[in-house]
């Protein structure tokens, strides 16, 4: 029987590399974490829990959620600067690093710092780290948790300051007074959503003809309504030809050039479409892998690559790379590499787009449902009728939405639009989950004020529109 170093090796410390490594540790004897950045956590610490701390420092800061209460003219903070920003941001990022290194610790993980490359399936050469030399080391099972970056424009190099990837937007020297965000994407709009809020002039250039095609068609609509109400321009329909630097200006800026002979001047451009998966530097043709043209793995139910013993998971395998569903294909894949076996719920999760107002559904969609031949009813409520959205001063922007099949009336999609649209959404896929109907949403007690009382006005909006 080979005998190998480890039981297993995890490449990568973000979110599915953390828990495929904490559940292969209850499970295995030794199991090592390889990370080449010098600390952990992965895109999640570096890019995506900064761009989530800046939506709430900007809303904080400029005083977004008190405005329907004092007035469209009350701030905080004036002229809110990337310091003032970077304050909450650099806080939050330091506590969540450190939690972080608590839990692997905890666990008994060896943390190795260091560039891992294959040089056979069960076999791989640790480098980079110049406090001492390369050595390889063999592992009986290998997780592939790299991760992803955001993909550079074909046209231009960005340089983290006029010209950015959304991964570089801590590097911006201040809040700039116009901003070009290319692609509408999560991503893009979430960044958007959040400069517009501290008066930035934001113009969004994307191909497609409208936004988040994967939303439901009233949330889409409502979201492209408040963007416009912030003063975000959409130029949809369009594809960027160029980008060049603006010669000869008193202050520096970009000019972004469109197939259509638009041009768009701002002090910055941040470009958002799409990512990649880190996998250049792993010598995956040793393995017997291959990577498609976004870097990314593909994986079959258990995350497995197509090499015994490899797998795979987070967002170097793609849709969805959320941070949720990582972490539960991270679990799951450890548990299969060990025989153990799992229940995957990863098919039905939450998605949540921290835009400014804020987004999340769970379920089906009105076009799904139409498409496969659901007969399905709506049950609707605006914000406006929650007593905990007046007092939190959210009264005109948000509204939560309910399909179920009207036979059964069994619960099939949520939507939800509005302050704490990320942590309602939860109760609706719990009642998808099980199986649940509208009537537990009226039959339930829910505790008063809360948003949460959303979903009882809903349902009964529902089942009137039933006439029964």
């Amino acid at each position: 029987m080979t005998s190998y170093d480890y039981d297993m090796v995890v490449i990568g410390s973000g979110p599915a590399g953390q828990h495929a490594a904490i559940q292969a540790s209850k499970l295995a004897g030794r199991v090592a974490v390889i990370e080449r950045l010098p600390d952990v956590g992965g895109i999640d610490l570096s890019a995506g829990t900064p761009a989530k701390t800046l939506r709430e420092a900007a809303m904080h800061l400029t005083g977004y959620r008190e405005r329907n209460v004092y007035g469209s003219s009350y701030v905080v903070n004036q002229n809110v600067s990337m310091s003032d920003l970077l304050v909450r941001t650099n806080y939050v990022m330091e506590h969540q690093a450190q939690m972080q290194r608590a839990q692997l610790a905890r666990n008994r993980l060896e943390m190795i710092t260091a560039e891992a490359s294959f040089v056979d399936r069960h076999c791989l050469k640790l480098s980079g780290n110049t406090d001492e030399p390369d050595r390889t080391i063999t592992a009986e099972k290998i997780v592939i948790a790299v991760g992803t970056f955001s993909t550079p424009p074909p046209v231009v190099q960005p340089d983290g300051r006029l010209i950015l990837v959304s991964d570089d937007v801590l590097t911006l020297p201040d809040v700039p007074r116009t901003l070009t965000v290319v692609g509408a994407g999560a991503i893009g709009l979430e960044h958007a959503s959040t400069f517009a809020a501290l008066g930035t002039r934001v113009t969004i250039v994307d191909r497609g003809n409208r936004l988040l095609p994967f939303a439901d068609d009233e949330v889409a609509e409502s979201l492209t309504y408040q963007l416009r109400q912030h003063g975000v321009t959409l130029r949809q329909n369009e594809t960027v030809f160029d980008i060049e630097y603006v010669i000869g200006e008193s202050e520096p800026r970009v000019r972004v050039m469109l197939e259509s002979g638009k041009q768009i001047v701002s002090h910055a451009v941040m470009y958002c479409v799409g990512r990649t998966g880190n996998t250049e530097s792993l010598n995956l043709e040793a393995a017997g892998l291959e990577a498609d043209e976004r870097g990314r793995l593909g994986v079959d139910g258990n995350y497995e690559t197509g090499v015994s013993g490899i797998y795979a998971v987070g967002g170097v395998i793609g849709f969805p790379d959320l941070v949720s569903t990582s972490q539960l294909q991270g679990r799951i894949a450890a548990c299969h590499a060990f025989g153990v076996p799992v229940e995957d719920y990863s098919q039905l999760f939450p998605y949540a787009v921290y835009t400014i107002p804020e987004i999340a559904m769970v379920g089906k969609t009105e076009s799904e449902l139409t498409d496969e031949g659901v007969a399905y009813e709506v049950g609707k409520t605006s914000y406006r009728e929650s007593v905990r959205s007046i007092v939190m001063g959210d009264v005109w922007d948000g509204f939560l939405k309910l399909l179920f099949e009207i036979e059964s009336r069994k619960l099939l999609g949520v939507h939800i639009i509005g302050e704490g649209a990320s942590e309602m959404i939860h109760l609706g896929q719990a009642v998808i989950a099980h199986g649940g109907t509208v009537d537990y949403l009226t039959e339930s007690v829910i505790g008063h004020p809360t948003f949460a009382q959303c979903y009882a006005a809903a349902a009964l909006d529902g089942i009137d529109r039933l006439g029964l």
